[in-house]
């Protein structure tokens, strides 16, 4: 194996090592079979299917990866994010389409499929802050972004149309190749990714490729069912209780000045 080669091969394996895939979980995000194991041991040659999809999810120059550049990444003009489909009622209104936690699996495969879309619920708001916009409807999954949003709640979320639109303070709902995730997006210092970050401290921060996001949906809302009144009286009553043994201390200073 001439030099050449195999600094194309380590090239290959830096970018898998840095992406922290195994070469099975590897093989799938570039979508060939088994491993990456037979590339990685100069076996087979890295195919031209394989070299566009290091492009599209990780940005990667073809020619650092064939020892031609030092530049290793490129970015692609990929910032359109806006809805791939779009559903109107019989009065050429937009619909708000419901995607419970269920269909959020399938999604990103059926994102242009309209059939698809038909078979989900709809509604309408009557109110002027769903107007002259699209927003969709995601049911929130896991604990990630708790307190703010409770797993099995419902967010609503406007289309963004171009990822220059990104808001730092925002919550997004991001729509990524092979799931959608509920994040604040922050970025970070490699312009061709950005940091997903929870409100949940137990749940870490983690970069992915601006390529892998297909949609994004800024929450501007959310619908919830979680409602406790017991645990609004309780709070209630402890206030309640606290001001009563403060006003009581007030008295006793007051005795004791006098």
């Amino acid at each position: 194996m001439d030099n050449l080669a195999n600094q194309t091969i380590q090239r290959f394996k830096q970018v898998r090592e840095e992406n922290h895939f195994t070469q099975s979980d590897f093989a799938r995000i570039l979508q060939i079979k088994n491993s990456t194991a037979d590339i990685e041991r100069g076996k087979t040659k890295i195919s031209g299917k394989v070299v566009s999809r290091l492009l599209q999810e990780f940005g990667v120059n073809p020619l650092w990866l064939f020892g031609e550049s030092n530049q290793k990444k490129i970015q692609l003009d990929q910032g359109d994010v806006a809805p791939k489909v779009i559903t109107v009622d019989s009065q050429n209104n937009e619909n708000i389409v419901l995607v419970n936690v269920k269909a959020a699996a399938g999604y990103p495969h059926n994102i242009q499929d309209v059939g698809w879309y038909q078979q989900l619920p709809a509604f309408d708001i009557p109110l002027p802050e769903y107007r002259n916009a699209t927003y969709r409807g995601f049911q929130v999954e896991g604990e990630s972004m708790l307190p703010v949003l409770e797993p099995k709640e419902w967010v609503i979320g406007k289309a963004v149309n171009n990822l220059s639109e990104l808001s730092g303070n925002a919550i997004y709902v991001i729509v990524l190749h092979d799931s959608v995730v509920v994040k604040k997006i922050r970025k970070i210092e490699d312009p061709t990714a950005v940091s997903l970050v929870s409100l949940n401290a137990e749940f870490l921060p983690y970069s992915i490729q601006i390529h892998q996001i297909v949609e994004l949906w800024e929450v501007n809302s959310k619908l919830s069912f979680n409602i406790d009144a017991n645990s609004d009286s309780a709070s209630i009553k402890q206030l309640q209780d606290a001001m009563i043994a403060l006003t009581s201390e007030v008295r006793s200073l007051k005795d004791v000045n006098v």
